[in-house]
Protein backbone atom coordinates (compact mmCIF):
# COMPACT_ATOMS: atom_id res chain seq x y z
CA UNK A 1 0.00 0.00 0.00
CA UNK A 2 1.21 3.26 -1.17
CA UNK A 3 1.86 5.93 2.08
CA UNK A 4 -0.49 8.56 0.94
CA UNK A 5 -3.16 4.88 1.65
CA UNK A 6 -1.44 4.11 4.63
CA UNK A 7 -1.76 7.96 5.95
CA UNK A 8 -5.31 8.78 4.94
CA UNK A 9 -5.99 4.73 6.42
CA UNK A 10 -4.35 6.13 9.45
CA UNK A 11 -6.80 9.24 9.69
CA UNK A 12 -10.12 7.22 9.01
CA UNK A 13 -9.16 4.70 11.55
CA UNK A 14 -9.10 7.90 14.55
CA UNK A 15 -12.12 9.35 12.64
CA UNK A 16 -14.12 6.08 12.77
CA UNK A 17 -13.29 5.28 16.85
CA UNK A 18 -14.13 9.21 16.92
CA UNK A 19 -17.93 8.36 15.54
CA UNK A 20 -18.73 5.40 17.09
CA UNK A 21 -20.04 7.66 19.91
CA UNK A 22 -22.14 9.31 17.12
CA UNK A 23 -22.99 5.95 15.72
CA UNK A 24 -22.28 6.26 12.07
CA UNK A 25 -19.62 3.59 11.44
CA UNK A 26 -21.22 3.01 7.76
CA UNK A 27 -23.09 4.31 4.55
CA UNK A 28 -25.68 3.36 2.57
CA UNK A 29 -25.57 4.15 -1.01
CA UNK A 30 -29.18 4.60 -2.46
CA UNK A 31 -27.78 4.02 -5.40
CA UNK A 32 -31.22 3.27 -7.84
CA UNK A 33 -33.70 2.76 -5.92
CA UNK A 34 -36.65 0.81 -8.23
CA UNK A 35 -38.18 -2.32 -8.42
CA UNK A 36 -35.90 -5.66 -8.61
CA UNK A 37 -36.63 -5.95 -12.40
CA UNK A 38 -35.42 -2.57 -13.98
CA UNK A 39 -32.40 -3.40 -10.74
CA UNK A 40 -31.57 -6.49 -12.56
CA UNK A 41 -31.64 -4.62 -16.50
CA UNK A 42 -29.66 -1.89 -14.87
CA UNK A 43 -26.88 -4.30 -13.25
CA UNK A 44 -26.86 -5.84 -16.79
CA UNK A 45 -26.11 -2.96 -18.85
CA UNK A 46 -24.16 -1.49 -16.72
CA UNK A 47 -21.56 -4.47 -16.21
CA UNK A 48 -21.29 -4.99 -19.92
CA UNK A 49 -20.33 -0.95 -20.15
CA UNK A 50 -18.21 -1.93 -17.77
CA UNK A 51 -16.65 -5.14 -19.30
CA UNK A 52 -16.39 -3.32 -22.77
CA UNK A 53 -14.58 -0.59 -20.87
CA UNK A 54 -11.84 -2.43 -19.72
CA UNK A 55 -11.62 -4.31 -22.94
CA UNK A 56 -11.21 -1.28 -25.15
CA UNK A 57 -8.85 0.95 -23.00
CA UNK A 58 -6.74 -2.80 -22.31
CA UNK A 59 -6.73 -3.49 -25.78
CA UNK A 60 -5.00 0.48 -26.37
CA UNK A 61 -2.47 -0.22 -24.09
CA UNK A 62 -1.48 -3.84 -25.99
CA UNK A 63 -1.45 -2.21 -28.87
CA UNK A 64 1.06 0.61 -27.85
CA UNK A 65 2.96 -1.37 -26.15
CA UNK A 66 3.25 -4.69 -28.87
CA UNK A 67 4.07 -1.80 -31.96
CA UNK A 68 7.43 -0.29 -32.45
CA UNK A 69 6.04 2.48 -34.37
CA UNK A 70 3.77 3.94 -31.69
CA UNK A 71 6.01 3.85 -29.16
CA UNK A 72 6.53 8.14 -29.59
CA UNK A 73 5.18 10.48 -27.27
CA UNK A 74 2.23 11.03 -28.06
CA UNK A 75 0.78 7.13 -28.11
CA UNK A 76 2.54 6.75 -24.30
CA UNK A 77 0.32 9.48 -23.09
CA UNK A 78 -2.44 7.66 -24.29
CA UNK A 79 -1.03 4.57 -23.24
CA UNK A 80 -1.29 6.13 -19.50
CA UNK A 81 -4.30 7.98 -20.33
CA UNK A 82 -6.47 4.07 -21.16
CA UNK A 83 -4.72 2.79 -17.63
CA UNK A 84 -6.02 5.73 -15.81
CA UNK A 85 -9.46 5.09 -17.08
CA UNK A 86 -9.37 1.43 -16.23
CA UNK A 87 -8.62 2.48 -12.60
CA UNK A 88 -11.29 5.32 -12.69
CA UNK A 89 -14.16 3.08 -13.79
CA UNK A 90 -13.09 0.51 -11.50
CA UNK A 91 -13.11 3.57 -8.44
CA UNK A 92 -16.28 2.97 -7.83
CA UNK A 93 -18.49 0.89 -10.84
CA UNK A 94 -17.52 -2.29 -9.14
CA UNK A 95 -19.39 -1.13 -5.54
CA UNK A 96 -22.38 0.60 -7.69
CA UNK A 97 -22.96 -2.97 -9.29
CA UNK A 98 -22.68 -4.91 -5.98
CA UNK A 99 -24.97 -2.25 -4.31
CA UNK A 100 -27.37 -2.50 -7.48
CA UNK A 101 -28.32 -6.56 -6.82
CA UNK A 102 -27.54 -6.69 -2.75
CA UNK A 103 -30.07 -5.27 0.13
CA UNK A 104 -27.94 -4.51 2.40
CA UNK A 105 -26.39 -1.22 0.01
CA UNK A 106 -23.45 -0.41 2.59
CA UNK A 107 -19.88 0.77 2.82
CA UNK A 108 -17.96 1.28 5.68
CA UNK A 109 -16.53 4.61 7.03
CA UNK A 110 -12.94 4.23 5.90
CA UNK A 111 -14.34 2.28 2.30
CA UNK A 112 -16.44 5.32 1.72
CA UNK A 113 -13.33 7.78 2.29
CA UNK A 114 -10.81 5.71 0.60
CA UNK A 115 -13.38 5.79 -2.61
CA UNK A 116 -13.93 9.68 -2.56
CA UNK A 117 -10.19 10.02 -1.94
CA UNK A 118 -9.31 7.76 -5.34
CA UNK A 119 -12.20 8.84 -7.44
CA UNK A 120 -11.53 12.39 -7.54
CA UNK A 121 -7.44 11.96 -7.52
CA UNK A 122 -8.35 10.11 -10.85
CA UNK A 123 -10.34 12.84 -12.07
CA UNK A 124 -7.61 15.13 -11.54
CA UNK A 125 -5.04 12.85 -13.02
CA UNK A 126 -7.58 12.64 -15.86
CA UNK A 127 -7.40 16.78 -16.52
CA UNK A 128 -3.33 16.52 -15.76
CA UNK A 129 -3.14 13.83 -18.50
CA UNK A 130 -5.66 15.79 -21.09
CA UNK A 131 -3.06 19.04 -20.68
CA UNK A 132 -0.19 17.15 -21.14
CA UNK A 133 -1.69 15.37 -24.52
CA UNK A 134 -2.59 18.89 -25.38
CA UNK A 135 0.93 20.07 -24.90
CA UNK A 136 1.98 17.29 -27.24
CA UNK A 137 -0.38 18.44 -30.03
CA UNK A 138 0.77 21.49 -29.86
CA UNK A 139 4.28 20.93 -29.92
CA UNK A 140 3.92 18.89 -32.60
CA UNK A 141 1.69 20.84 -34.81
CA UNK A 142 2.84 24.45 -34.01
CA UNK A 143 6.41 23.57 -33.05
CA UNK A 144 7.21 20.82 -35.59
CA UNK A 145 10.68 21.29 -36.28
CA UNK A 146 11.60 21.58 -32.34
CA UNK A 147 9.40 18.71 -31.72
CA UNK A 148 12.27 15.91 -31.70
CA UNK A 149 13.97 18.31 -29.61
CA UNK A 150 11.81 19.29 -26.91
CA UNK A 151 8.89 16.07 -26.43
CA UNK A 152 12.15 13.69 -25.43
CA UNK A 153 11.40 10.35 -23.61
CA UNK A 154 12.41 12.01 -20.73
CA UNK A 155 10.32 14.60 -20.73
CA UNK A 156 7.44 12.61 -21.72
CA UNK A 157 8.02 10.31 -18.55
CA UNK A 158 8.45 13.18 -16.25
CA UNK A 159 5.06 14.57 -17.76
CA UNK A 160 3.21 11.04 -16.86
CA UNK A 161 5.21 10.73 -13.50
CA UNK A 162 3.74 14.46 -12.76
CA UNK A 163 0.60 13.64 -13.87
CA UNK A 164 0.00 10.72 -11.68
CA UNK A 165 1.52 12.10 -8.18
CA UNK A 166 -0.38 15.09 -9.11
CA UNK A 167 -3.64 13.61 -9.16
CA UNK A 168 -3.25 11.93 -5.68
CA UNK A 169 -1.75 14.77 -4.06
CA UNK A 170 -4.64 17.07 -5.35
CA UNK A 171 -7.11 15.62 -3.82
CA UNK A 172 -4.95 14.97 -0.21
CA UNK A 173 -5.74 17.55 1.63
CA UNK A 174 -9.37 17.65 0.96
CA UNK A 175 -9.59 14.20 2.10
CA UNK A 176 -7.57 15.13 5.34
CA UNK A 177 -10.36 17.40 5.83
CA UNK A 178 -12.98 15.37 4.77
CA UNK A 179 -11.38 12.49 7.67
CA UNK A 180 -12.31 15.19 10.10
CA UNK A 181 -16.13 15.98 9.29
CA UNK A 182 -18.30 15.14 12.26
CA UNK A 183 -20.93 12.35 11.25
CA UNK A 184 -23.79 11.21 13.85
CA UNK A 185 -26.42 10.00 11.82
CA UNK A 186 -28.49 10.20 9.36
CA UNK A 187 -26.03 7.83 7.64
CA UNK A 188 -28.12 7.47 4.14
CA UNK A 189 -26.18 9.06 0.93
CA UNK A 190 -28.48 9.33 -2.39
CA UNK A 191 -26.25 8.24 -4.49
CA UNK A 192 -24.27 5.23 -6.25
CA UNK A 193 -20.70 6.34 -4.68
CA UNK A 194 -19.57 8.83 -1.65
CA UNK A 195 -20.10 11.74 -3.82
CA UNK A 196 -18.47 14.87 -1.93
CA UNK A 197 -21.63 17.19 -1.93
CA UNK A 198 -24.52 14.12 -0.67
CA UNK A 199 -21.62 13.70 2.16
CA UNK A 200 -21.04 17.17 3.24
CA UNK A 201 -24.71 17.55 3.51
CA UNK A 202 -24.94 13.78 6.36
CA UNK A 203 -22.65 16.44 8.39
CA UNK A 204 -23.59 17.06 12.07
CA UNK A 205 -22.58 20.27 11.81
CA UNK A 206 -21.72 23.01 8.93
CA UNK A 207 -18.07 22.69 7.92
CA UNK A 208 -17.65 25.83 5.88
CA UNK A 209 -13.24 25.25 5.93
CA UNK A 210 -13.94 21.92 4.60
CA UNK A 211 -16.69 23.15 1.75
CA UNK A 212 -14.45 25.90 0.72
CA UNK A 213 -11.11 24.33 0.28
CA UNK A 214 -12.68 21.31 -1.63
CA UNK A 215 -14.77 23.99 -4.02
CA UNK A 216 -11.52 25.85 -4.32
CA UNK A 217 -9.51 22.97 -5.11
CA UNK A 218 -12.12 21.24 -7.63
CA UNK A 219 -12.68 24.92 -9.33
CA UNK A 220 -8.93 25.54 -9.99
CA UNK A 221 -7.85 21.75 -11.13
CA UNK A 222 -11.66 22.26 -13.42
CA UNK A 223 -10.49 25.57 -14.85
CA UNK A 224 -6.95 25.61 -15.17
CA UNK A 225 -6.65 22.67 -16.90
CA UNK A 226 -9.70 23.28 -18.92
CA UNK A 227 -8.29 26.84 -20.19
CA UNK A 228 -5.05 25.82 -20.90
CA UNK A 229 -6.12 22.22 -23.31
CA UNK A 230 -8.86 24.83 -24.52
CA UNK A 231 -5.65 27.96 -24.88
CA UNK A 232 -3.47 24.87 -26.83
CA UNK A 233 -6.16 23.67 -29.37
CA UNK A 234 -7.13 27.07 -30.51
CA UNK A 235 -3.17 27.41 -31.24
CA UNK A 236 -3.17 24.54 -32.69
CA UNK A 237 -6.26 24.86 -35.20
CA UNK A 238 -4.91 28.01 -36.01
CA UNK A 239 -1.99 26.26 -37.42
CA UNK A 240 -3.50 23.49 -38.30
CA UNK A 241 -6.05 25.57 -40.88
CA UNK A 242 -3.03 27.66 -42.24
CA UNK A 243 -1.38 24.52 -43.57
CA UNK A 244 -3.00 23.59 -47.47
CA UNK A 245 -5.40 21.07 -47.89
CA UNK A 246 -4.10 17.88 -48.38
CA UNK A 247 -3.33 14.85 -46.30
CA UNK A 248 -1.04 16.09 -43.72
CA UNK A 249 -3.84 18.28 -43.03
CA UNK A 250 -6.54 16.11 -42.62
CA UNK A 251 -4.42 13.89 -40.59
CA UNK A 252 -3.52 16.84 -37.84
CA UNK A 253 -6.92 17.99 -37.83
CA UNK A 254 -8.09 14.24 -37.47
CA UNK A 255 -5.75 13.79 -34.68
CA UNK A 256 -6.86 16.63 -32.55
CA UNK A 257 -10.67 16.47 -33.18
CA UNK A 258 -10.83 13.20 -31.53
CA UNK A 259 -9.02 14.63 -28.78
CA UNK A 260 -10.99 17.75 -28.11
CA UNK A 261 -14.24 15.27 -28.43
CA UNK A 262 -12.22 13.21 -25.56
CA UNK A 263 -11.83 17.02 -23.28
CA UNK A 264 -15.66 17.84 -24.27
CA UNK A 265 -17.47 14.93 -23.15
CA UNK A 266 -14.98 14.92 -19.64
CA UNK A 267 -15.12 18.67 -18.85
CA UNK A 268 -19.03 18.93 -20.03
CA UNK A 269 -20.59 16.56 -17.77
CA UNK A 270 -17.92 17.92 -15.00
CA UNK A 271 -18.76 21.20 -15.22
CA UNK A 272 -22.47 20.39 -15.49
CA UNK A 273 -21.81 18.46 -12.59
CA UNK A 274 -19.47 20.76 -10.24
CA UNK A 275 -19.69 23.88 -11.90
CA UNK A 276 -23.34 24.89 -12.61
CA UNK A 277 -25.57 26.07 -10.40
CA UNK A 278 -28.45 24.20 -8.36
CA UNK A 279 -27.11 21.02 -10.42
CA UNK A 280 -26.42 19.26 -6.53
CA UNK A 281 -30.03 20.34 -5.78
CA UNK A 282 -31.78 17.32 -7.70
CA UNK A 283 -30.32 13.72 -6.59
CA UNK A 284 -31.79 12.23 -10.04
CA UNK A 285 -29.68 15.13 -12.40
CA UNK A 286 -26.52 14.25 -9.94
CA UNK A 287 -26.88 10.83 -10.69
CA UNK A 288 -27.14 10.81 -14.40
CA UNK A 289 -24.47 13.36 -14.96
CA UNK A 290 -22.10 11.72 -12.42
CA UNK A 291 -23.17 7.99 -14.04
CA UNK A 292 -22.27 9.66 -17.55
CA UNK A 293 -18.68 11.10 -16.70
CA UNK A 294 -17.64 8.20 -15.05
CA UNK A 295 -19.06 5.47 -17.10
CA UNK A 296 -19.62 6.85 -20.57
CA UNK A 297 -16.46 8.68 -21.20
CA UNK A 298 -13.90 5.98 -20.33
CA UNK A 299 -16.08 3.70 -22.71
CA UNK A 300 -16.59 6.03 -25.69
CA UNK A 301 -12.78 7.15 -25.36
CA UNK A 302 -11.27 3.97 -26.64
CA UNK A 303 -13.76 4.21 -29.66
CA UNK A 304 -12.96 7.90 -30.65
CA UNK A 305 -9.61 7.32 -30.01
CA UNK A 306 -9.03 4.04 -32.70
CA UNK A 307 -11.43 4.73 -34.95
CA UNK A 308 -10.14 7.92 -35.80
CA UNK A 309 -6.17 6.92 -36.07
CA UNK A 310 -5.03 4.72 -38.35
CA UNK A 311 -2.01 3.73 -36.85
CA UNK A 312 -3.65 3.13 -34.03
CA UNK A 313 -6.34 0.91 -35.67
CA UNK A 314 -3.98 -1.20 -37.76
CA UNK A 315 -2.04 -2.02 -34.59
CA UNK A 316 -4.91 -3.27 -32.85
CA UNK A 317 -5.90 -5.18 -35.87
CA UNK A 318 -2.44 -6.93 -35.26
CA UNK A 319 -3.65 -7.23 -31.03
CA UNK A 320 -6.52 -9.00 -32.03
CA UNK A 321 -5.20 -11.03 -35.53
CA UNK A 322 -2.56 -12.12 -32.90
CA UNK A 323 -5.27 -13.03 -29.99
CA UNK A 324 -7.32 -14.89 -32.67
CA UNK A 325 -4.91 -17.03 -33.96
CA UNK A 326 -2.96 -17.95 -31.20
CA UNK A 327 -5.73 -18.27 -28.12
CA UNK A 328 -9.01 -18.67 -30.04
CA UNK A 329 -8.27 -20.89 -33.08
CA UNK A 330 -5.85 -23.40 -31.23
CA UNK A 331 -9.02 -24.51 -29.20
CA UNK A 332 -10.82 -25.59 -31.78
CA UNK A 333 -8.30 -28.51 -32.79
Amino acid sequence: MCPISSFLLGRMNISETNNISGSVTEFILLGFPCRREIRILLFVIFSLIYLLTLMGNTSIICAVWSSQKLHTPMYILLANFSFLEICYVSSDVPKMLANIISQTKSISYAGCLLQFYFFFSMCAAEGYFLSAMSFDRFLAICRPLHYPTIMTHHLCARLVVSCWVGGFLSILIPAILMTQVPFCGPNIIDHFFCDLGPLLALSCTPVPKTTLTCATVSSLIIFITFLYILGSYTLVLRAVLRVPAGSGRNKAFSTCASHFLVVSLFYGSVMVMYVSPGSRNHPGTQKFVTLFYCMATPFFNPLIYSLRNKDMKDALKKVLGYYYSNLIIPRNY
